[in-house]
């Protein structure tokens, strides 16, 4: 029997048109050598998968840690497309836009589910502004939360939206209560070939806005360990559990609040203090690239400090009143420019060695 990867479904477009198997493979060996760079990237992805080859290779993004790349199932990424068009109702003819770089696993799999699916997808340069490069109407698409910051004035033209890559920031949250769009976030991993687990983030129900918790997709199911870090058991994209270094409150099997990594928590004087939950509340007030962090401290063992990408005299005073005492940022640093990943993620430990060096 033939790979099922093998297969275009017949309602599938890309950029208006429709493709037979050897067209398509004939459109990327051309983008292969006249294209752009994502062009290039977009070919040599179609190309990979439509080859016989069972498995294709995927890059993490490297934001907690070395960028590494893993091989995938076919079979189980075309899973993942499946959970996603059953969980958001996305059926053949919808209608798509496709925003990311395939250089991830995000945009690989935003293509996937286009060709599996059958669904007509425009594919625009991943920027920061993709609504700006189309006048269309969409069902579905995916962006970070950058994208979406600077899609507000169209978003509307999109009905459903997820977001992955990084934590959308409760002033983007407040932003998007009042737009159409149904807006969701994504807990997602290359391991678990994209997400997991989704979160409304708008037009929610009282009891969702009590929660503010990640819901399972189909078949999946969530346990922690010992030090309150998510398993999770997704027999259908991945072959084993997987043991993550995020630290949640479990509220269920499938439903969990996300608190932060486990690599980032700080003892402060006996105090856990989670860095992103602080950096919720300081991003109402924060209007610039800035994490939160430690140093050693004889007295705390380690001192929470907060680094800020910009000048001094930009922030005479920053409002803490939000926070517990013990997560109250005892120094406040200064730093030209952050070190970023390739994604825009902020590396934490190279942009702290970067300001104590």
């Amino acid at each position: 029997m033939e790979e099922p990867w093998l297969h275009i479904h017949p309602n599938f477009k890309l950029n208006g048109k429709s493709y037979s198997l050897s067209q398509l493979i004939n459109v990327a060996e051309a983008m292969q050598f006249e294209g752009d760079e994502e062009e290039k990237l977009l070919a040599d992805f179609l190309l990979n998968w439509l080859y016989p080859s069972d498995t294709i290779l995927a890059n993490t993004s490297g934001s907690t840690g070395s960028p590494k790349t893993i091989t995938l199932d076919k079979t189980k990424m075309i899973a993942s497309a499946k959970a996603t068009g059953a969980y958001f109702g996305l059926k053949e003819g919808t209608k798509a836009l496709h925003c990311l770089s395939v250089n991830y696993i995000a945009g690989k799999m935003m293509m996937v589910r286009a060709l599996f699916l059958g669904w007509d997808i425009d594919v625009v340069i991943p920027n920061k502004f993709p609504l700006q490069q189309t006048k269309g109407n969409y069902d579905f698409a995916a962006m970070v939360p950058l994208q979406l910051q600077n899609s507000l004035n169209d978003i509307h033209r999109v009905k459903k939206l997820i977001v992955g890559g990084a934590a959308v920031s409760p002033s983007l949250q407040s932003e998007i209560q009042e737009v159409p769009t149904e807006i969701y976030a994504t807990y997602a991993m290359t391991e678990t070939i994209t997400h997991v687990a989704i979160k409304k983030l708008n037009h929610r129900t009282e009891q969702e806005t009590l929660n503010d918790a990640f819901e399972a997709l189909p078949n999946v199911r969530f346990d922690e360990d010992d030090r309150n870090c998510l398993i999770i058991d997704a027999p259908l994209v991945a072959a084993n559990k997987v043991v993550t270094n995020d630290v949640i409150n479990l509220i269920s099997p499938t439903l969990f609040n996300w608190l932060g990594r486990a690599d980032f928590v700080i003892n402060s004087g006996g105090f856990k203090v989670h860095p992103e939950q602080i950096e919720q509340v300081l991003e109402l007030v924060i209007k610039a690239p800035f994490f939160v962090t430690s140093i050693p401290d004889e007295t705390l063992g380690e001192k929470v400090i907060l680094i800020i990408e910009g000048e001094e005299d930009a922030f005479p005073e920053i409002d803490y009143v939000d926070l517990h005492p013990y997560e109250i940022p005892k120094q406040v640093y200064f730093i030209d420019k952050m070190v970023y990943t390739t994604t825009g993620k902020i590396q934490r430990e190279q942009s702290k060695e970067k300001i104590l060096s």
